[in-house]
Parts: structure tokens; sequence; C-alpha cells
């Protein structure tokens, strides 16, 4: 079996006893945002770490999905399924029509762009207030649901949620390892080099941002359907747009797998953190330059060079004067 296969199977069958270890609501909850982050880190993982394009502007896209899902469902008694879909199209058609000019930019000048875009999508979700709610938000948000069957518990929710994680992982290692994820790394290396050799650079780069912000999006929907209340303060202002870079950047740039381990080190770190008040800003910041210092490549390129030292046999000791033969 192919290893790459044996442990995407191995990971998929931890996440499915991980709850009967874990019963209680509280970790299960922490497992659950866990998973919503991780598809928000890999939609801008494929934007950052292949395509080596800055976004600082995701959580208005992850705004959208949240947003969208509940308007649509609290005002027009939409079916929650048929939401969250109309949610994500609303998502790729704004990326699409942005990422025309803004892609055009680079470096800077770029990451500048995507911030202005996430704060005006912030300001209209404060000063809306006849749509939004402003400040106060929406509520009673209808739980997702097959039938009779209800994502209305934190272990229901906690399967629906890795379950699509675990989809949008395969989705993203077939890009990765296909003609696409090729290009992407070399538009990455050198956007003139990539057009010489016949890489389409902006149709690529535009289809790359779209597919990230239907990642945040979809991810949104997830996480208003599992609070049941939203508000333009929660997640979904430029503080939630640096985490999610914070999480790819710590997990490992190019890396799938790094971009879970960037989401669950810098979600259980906010937990952890909580009980300090106001200093768990700081010490968070300090943690995170640690690790950047000493994993320049993230969590998962210091475990790669890990792995691959304890596999590396030392070389052979230099034999003593005294063992060298004479004569």
């Amino acid at each position: 079996m192919n290893r790459r296969l044996l442990g995407f199977l191995l990971f998929a069958v931890l996440l499915a006893l991980l709850p009967l270890a874990f019963s209680n609501p509280y970790y299960q909850s922490i497992f659950i945002f866990i998973g919503i982050n991780a598809i928000v880190a890999l939609g801008l993982n494929l934007l950052m770490g292949y395509a080596g394009q800055i976004s600082l502007g995701h959580a208005a896209f992850h705004a959208m999905g949240a947003y969208g899902s509940a308007i649509l469902t609290t005002t027009y008694h939409l079916n929650p399924w048929l939401a969250v879909a109309a949610s994500l199209v609303m998502a790729v058609i704004i990326a699409y029509v942005m990422g025309i000019p803004t892609l055009k930019l680079s470096g800077h000048y770029l990451a500048i762009a995507t911030l202005g875009f996430g704060m005006i999508v912030h300001i209209v979700l404060v000063q809306w207030v006849s749509m939004t709610g402003g400040t106060s938000g929406i509520t009673s948000i209808p739980p997702l649901s097959l039938g009779s069957f209800r994502f209305d518990t934190d272990i229901r929710f906690y399967y629906l949620v890795w379950a699509c994680c675990l989809l949008l992982m395969v989705i993203s290692t077939n890009i990765v390892n296909s003609r696409m994820g090729r290009s992407l790394r070399a538009i990455h290396s050198s956007e003139a080099a990539a057009s010489t050799c016949g890489v389409n650079v902006p149709r690529l780069k535009l289809g790359v941002f779209v597919l990230s912000a239907a990642y945040a999006s979809l991810a949104g929907s997830l996480y208003a359907h599992y609070v049941t209340f939203i508000s333009p303060e929660a997640r979904f202002g430029f503080p939630f747009s640096i985490q999610a870079v914070v999480m790819v950047v710590l997990g490992g740039l190019g890396n799938i797998w790094g971009s879970l381990l960037g989401s669950g080190v810098v979600t259980a770190l906010g937990e952890l953190l909580r009980p300090m008040g106001d200093y768990d800003v700081a010490a968070f910041g300090l943690i995170l330059m640690l690790a950047i210092v000493f994993l320049p490549q993230g969590v998962a390129g210091g475990l790669a060079r890990l792995s691959l030292r304890r596999r590396t046999p030392a070389p052979p000791s230099a034999p003593s004067p005294q063992e060298v033969p004479h004569g």
C-alpha cells in the first residue's frame, strides 16, 4: 500500500476514535474548532504556500459563508444545506471579481489590497444592521441535518466537520500532486519563468485564490451552524485573518499536513493561554516568535527533519591514533 495513503488512513482512524478518548464536550468542541480552522488553513496554504500569494483578508470570505448561511436560514428560511451552497457560490463570485484586479499586484501591495477588502467587509457587517444585526449579531441559526438526523450535538458535528476536512485534504493533495500543483510551485519560484514555460499565470493565480475563498466560506458556514450565533467581532475581522496566516506559517508553508498541525497548535494555544487574561496575547506572541526562530520551516518541516535524522545512520567514527596500524 502507498505510504502516503496508509498515513492518511491511519489519521482517519485516529480521528474516528478520538471522541471515545475525549468524551468531555469541551474537548470535543476544541477538536471541532481545530477542524474548522484547518479547512481555512488548507485553502490559504494552497494560495500562500504553493502559489506564493499572500492574503490578509480571508476573514472576509469566512464571514461570507457564516453570514450567508445565517441570513438565508433565519430570515428567508432556506434549507441549511442550500444556504451553505449559496453562500459558497457567493464567496466564489466575489473572490473572482475581486481577484481579477487585485492579483495583478504582488508582495506587500497584494497584502494591503486584501487587508483593505477584509476591512470593508467587516465594516459592512457592523453597519448593515437591518441585514446582519450589526454588533448584536444573528441568533437562532438552525443546525445542519440529514433528514431527521440533526447535527445538534458536539460528537455529531465533530464527525461532520472532520469528514469535510478529510475530503478537502484529499482534494488539496490531488491538486498539489497534479500538473496544476507543479505550475503553482513554478509561479511561487518565479512568475516570469513560469510564464515563459507556458503557464497561464493570471488564470492560475485567480483560480487558486477563488478556491481558497471557497474553503474559507465553507468553514464559515460550518462555524455558524455549530455555534448558532455569530457577530462581527467573533472571528470575522483582521485578527482572524492574521491567525489564519499564522496557522499556515507555523504549520509549514507548502505542506498539506502542516495546515492541520498549525491549526491544532494555534487553536490549542489559544485555549491554554486563556486563563492568563490580558497577558495571553503577549505569551502567544512570544511562543510564536520562538517557534518561527527554531522551526523556520514550520512544525511539519521540523518533524520531517527529525524523522530523517533518526532514519539516517550515523557516519562511522574516525579511528583513534592507537588503532591506526603502523608499518
